[in-house]
């Protein structure tokens, strides 16, 4: 397959347009939680819209991946961003029709209602998460994707850096309706904009197996599994999303003890720029010869600094550690898609990247709803009046903020070890000579 050059303005059109959009979409997400939480005061109840948003997410990857392939790219892109444009009109119909004391009721149906229709529209937005990796095959010549990768990091740096404060704003200051209002103006603008676009579309090669359109699961994994190693990475990677329940789950608890909800709140829109800086060092620099190998290096460094931040109970080692863990989390994105990128045929690689995404977002929840009593019930304990306070609470601290830094510690040494063991592996020598570029480019 000929490799498609000269369109670098039109990715940056494409990044543009999936920063906008993405702003947007996660804008409706974080500001329904909040809301939701004002209206009912029900962590329960935020607690379910965090559950729907990761197990829509797990099941609806494999088929958004299938449309991603089975369609012109920007048909798909103008498609997710229809639907959530309609999905969100229903939700503003729900909003504007129903009585404003009937949403205090946390069992209220029309409250429910108008959640499922705002998540709706969120997940809808994935297929471009999905698509977006695809368009960097079709637009970026292959020396220069893991930096084009670098740029994509940005994106999703920069929205979640604007999101929180967006939401936040809007929420208090009009409750849901402003953000609905704001977010159908900001998905014309982009449907209107992309129909501007011009994509220089592939058509699919057809398949010695004969299979080509619909999810094809069975096709997907038989590609996955006919290049070396590519299983390990996804299961590798599926691990990793498990142990990475444990940080979702418990890093705003334990920032929360340490101090007041503004000061977590800036903190965290202050740290988002890591995930800005990290991406742009990318796009900059590459990821040299050997993706496999820097993904595993970086997860290492990554899982370090899980065991180092918490050793203090300490606001500034949380903010270092969380900083370099932004910092760092770009590289390990780029350099999975990079690897994807180069092994999987480009006519399936939607199917690929929905099926990872899948197998990877049904491992973290999973985690997290099983730590939360864990910690709650075990680790506390142990650390506040049990053994791990009077045996390691001379150093470690007590109380039940340094049980919920003992199970970070604990889950950093894990992942320390599991990425050990991948790095030494055959999966991973035979995935990384078959992923190995014989050149970098330099930069200008």
């Amino acid at each position: 397959m000929t490799v498609i050059r000269g369109h670098v303005r039109t990715f940056y059109q494409l990044l543009a347009n999936t920063l906008l959009v993405s702003v947007m979409n996660f804008t409706v997400w974080f500001a329904v939680t909040f809301w939701v939480y004002l209206q009912t005061r029900s962590v329960f109840a935020t607690g379910v819209i965090s559950g729907i948003f990761l197990v829509l997410t797990a099941a609806t990857g494999i088929w958004f991946g299938s449309i991603v392939d089975g369609h012109r790219k920007k048909t798909a892109l103008q498609g997710s961003a229809v639907a959530s444009l309609l999905f969100y009109a229903g939700a503003s119909v729900v909003y504007l029709l129903t009585p404003a004391d009937e949403f205090h009721d946390p069992a209220s149906v029309a409250l429910w209602a108008l959640v499922l229709l705002l998540m709706a529209g969120v997940i809808a937005g994935n297929i471009r998460t999905i698509a977006m990796p695809t368009l960097v095959t079709l637009l970026i010549e292959e020396d220069t994707r893991d930096r084009a990768n670098g740029l994509v990091g940005t994106v999703t740096g920069t929205t979640f850096l604007t999101t929180s404060v967006i939401s936040g704003v809007l929420v208090a200051f009009d409750g849901m309706r402003s953000v609905i209002i704001l977010a159908m103006a900001a998905l014309g603008l982009a449907i209107l904009h992309l129909s501007f676009v011009t994509l220089p579309e592939r058509a699919a090669e057809p398949h010695a197996d004969g299979h080509r359109g619909g999810v094809d699961i069975r096709g997907t994994l038989r590609i996955i599994a006919g290049v070396p190693g590519l299983t390990a990475l996804i299961l590798f990677s599926m691990f990793n999303n498990f142990l990475g329940g444990v940080f979702m789950a418990l890093a705003d608890a334990y920032g929360l003890s340490l101090v007041s909800v503004q000061a977590w709140g800036l903190l965290w829109g202050v740290l988002s720029t890591g995930m800005i800086v990290g991406g742009i060092v990318v796009s900059r620099t590459g990821l040299g010869r050997h993706p496999v190998r820097l993904l595993l290096l970086i997860n290492v460094a990554l899982w370090t600094i899980i065991i180092v931040f918490p050793l203090r109970a300490s606001i500034w080692w949380v903010a270092v550690g969380f900083y370099l863990y932004m910092l760092l989390m770009p590289y390990a994105e780029a350099a999975e898609q990079t690897i994807l990128q180069k092994v999987v045929p480009y006519e399936r690689q939607g199917r690929v990247f929905g099926l990872a995404q899948s197998a990877e977002q049904a491992a973290s929840p999973l985690t997290a709803f099983l730590i939360s009593p864990i910690t709650q019930f075990v680790f506390i304990p142990f650390m506040t009046d049990g053994w791990g306070a009077r045996e390691l609470g001379p150093w470690f601290g007590t109380g039940a903020d340094r049980g919920i830094a003992l199970v970070f510690v604990l889950t950093g040494i894990i992942g320390v070890i599991a990425t050990t063991i991948a790095l030494a592996s055959r999966p991973y020598r035979r995935l990384n000579a078959e992923t190995t570029t014989e050149k970098t480019i330099v930069l200008a």
